[in-house]
């Protein structure tokens, strides 16, 4: 990694973005931490830590980016069936840390796991600060799913998620888009694209597009339009 990047502590500053490595895909710079100040800059500048236990921290801003607008979430005729059930129970902000827990345990056949304990105790720090929230899918009592990210300005930017049941993960997701989109954000920042996202609406757009949502939509960023909620 010698043509990277590396962060000194005492210096929040990143490089730009359009140097970060097409191989692999959007790897910036190395080093730093995880402080609250540093995560904050990270993020409204397009970048976000990326690394396995072990490994120094990554920093990363892909090109093109992975995004879903809230208005493009995409319902399926059978995931429409599930949702008239109602066998969910959506909140948000309500089991915070049990969802980063959960979304931190080790899937099978991985050896490893991106979501640190450093990296969990950075996003409660935030949590506290009220700039990271959770959504949480409940059956009855027992949380079955949820995500949690960050919320600036009129931007979320999802981190992970997981589901103990069938479904349980994109019904998290529909409800935080259906929830993002009547508060008036413009954009759910899914990082990395995967198949699963797409078939839900997620599309890749030019990293310097991503950018100009950013600057257009983030303004203070300890500030957002977020407001908790609770399931019925």
């Amino acid at each position: 990694m010698s043509d990277i990047f590396w962060l000194e502590d005492n210096n929040l500053k990143f490089p730009a973005v359009d140097e970060a490595l097409t191989d692999p895909d959007g790897l910036l710079a190395v080093g730093g931490d995880l402080s609250s100040a540093r995560l904050l800059e990270a993020y409204r500048s397009g970048i976000f830590p990326w690394y396995e236990e072990g490994q120094p921290i990554l920093w990363w801003s892909p090109n093109p980016r992975c995004v879903l607008f809230p208005d493009k979430f995409h319902v399926s005729r059978s995931f429409k069936k599930k949702l008239r059930k109602h066998a969910f129970r959506v909140t948000s902000d309500q089991a915070f840390s049990a969802v980063v827990e959960h979304c931190a345990k080790l899937r099978e056949g991985n050896e490893g796991t991106w979501i640190t304990h450093s990296m969990s105790e950075a996003f409660r720090k935030l949590h506290q600060a009220g700039i990271a929230h959770s959504v949480e899918v409940w059956q009855e009592e027992k949380l079955v799913g949820g995500l949690y990210g960050i919320a600036m300005g009129r931007v979320f930017f999802g981190e992970s998620m997981f589901s103990l049941c069938s479904d349980a993960s994109k019904v998290a997701l529909h409800e935080l888009a259906r929830q993002l989109g009547s508060l008036g954000f413009n954009l759910i920042d899914c990082q990395v694209h995967n198949d699963h996202l797409e078939s839900l609406g997620a599309t890749m757009i030019p990293r310097q597009s991503f950018i100009n949502h950013l600057n257009r939509y983030i303004e203070e960023p300890t500030q957002s339009l977020w407001k908790p909620w609770s399931g019925n």
